[in-house]
């Protein structure tokens, strides 16, 4: 039968989908729009199959805040063209709108949701049969607390934070701590916060570190008192490369290289214990105070922390809770 131009726009306005595909579908179901809606969803779900493997790594992500709750969520694919395109971004936006209406805690709840007759997972399928490319549903997070805040970092659908406070305040000062989460990637509210596993994890590392940072110092001060540039023989490729250059002899280079191998294995097996713990601890310190969000230097002014900061503007205020995510590697 004639599929009319008026029946192929009426389908389009309904699914987005191509004009051509729109044809076929109507084609293919005789003209019934219902059927062809459906060969238009099977197509979606064939395309994501077939893309499965591929890595959605572009993407838009999106907060919201309503009242005392507030959550985002990335709606993933696989090109930029893609992400930047306003019914993809139309369709993350209903996505989280629904979430937020409905108080949604985890992504298995927005899952569950239907928007304008559909599951979400249809939507997001149907949405991936238009374009051609892998789509999915990460990164949803929510946070509730007596102040909470959301951001979109430079409004480019790439980086959001979520933050809840203990008490209503100026919304500047939300927003800069928010602000503070999307640029110096905390990994928890503060030390006690901290999972074990991560602290064992750094720790174990830090006394590593810190055997092979007292390791080196002593083979160089040997090499400097054996009249070799350490810079000139911390590898064999350099004292080979450095050899041929005339920069150390034949000589100095096989010396050092005994140089290096008895004295590391002296030093290795007479380091103190307790001296490498204390050192260690002091680099654990120094781990927290960095990635931990109320022990972080503030951003805007480095002389004070972001409990500080909190502090000036209301001595009871306090981050609850926060939350973080982007599509870009770091």
């Amino acid at each position: 039968m004639a599929i009319t131009l008026a029946e192929i726009n009426a389908l389009r306005q309904k699914t987005q989908a191509g004009l051509m595909d729109c044809k076929k579908a109507l084609t293919e179901a005789e003209g019934d729009v219902e059927k062809a809606m459906e060969i238009l969803r099977k197509k979606g779900q064939l395309v994501a199959a077939k893309r499965s493997d591929r890595e959605a790594a572009e993407g838009c992500v999106l907060a919201k805040v309503d009242g005392n709750f507030a959550a985002m969520i990335a709606l993933k694919c696989e090109t930029d063209f893609v992400a930047k395109n306003a019914d993809f971004v139309n369709l993350a936006t209903k996505i989280i709108d629904a979430a937020v209406a409905n108080k949604c805690k985890t992504l298995d709840e927005v899952n569950a949701l239907t928007i304008d007759g559909q599951k979400v997972p249809d939507l997001v399928t149907e949405r991936s049969g238009v374009t051609g490319e892998k789509m999915e549903l990460d990164g949803y997070a929510t946070v509730e607390g007596d102040m909470v805040c959301a951001y979109n970092h430079m409004g480019q659908n790439f980086l959001c934070t979520l933050v809840a406070l203990n008490k209503p305040c100026d919304e500047t000062v939300a927003k800069n701590v928010a602000m503070q989460i999307a640029a110096m990637s905390p990994v928890a509210l503060n030390e006690a916060a901290v999972p074990q596993k991560v602290k064992d994890t750094e720790f174990d590392a830090a006394i590593e570190k810190a055997k092979q940072n007292q390791i080196q110092k002593a083979v160089e001060n040997a090499l400097k008192k054996a009249g070799i540039n350490p810079a000139h023989v911390d590898s064999d490729d350099h004292i080979a490369s450095n050899t041929e250059k005339g920069w150390i002899t034949a000589e100095q280079g096989e010396l050092a290289k005994q140089i290096k191998q008895q004295v590391a294995e002296e030093k290795a097996a007479s380091l103190p214990a307790e001296m490498i713990q204390n050192i260690a601890k002091g680099m654990m310190s120094k781990f927290f105070k960095e990635n931990c969000l109320l022990e972080q230097a503030y951003i805007d002014d480095n002389k004070i922390s972001v409990a500080q900061y909190l502090q000036n503007a209301d001595k009871e205020l306090t981050v609850t809770d926060f939350k973080r995510y982007t599509l870009r590697a770091e």
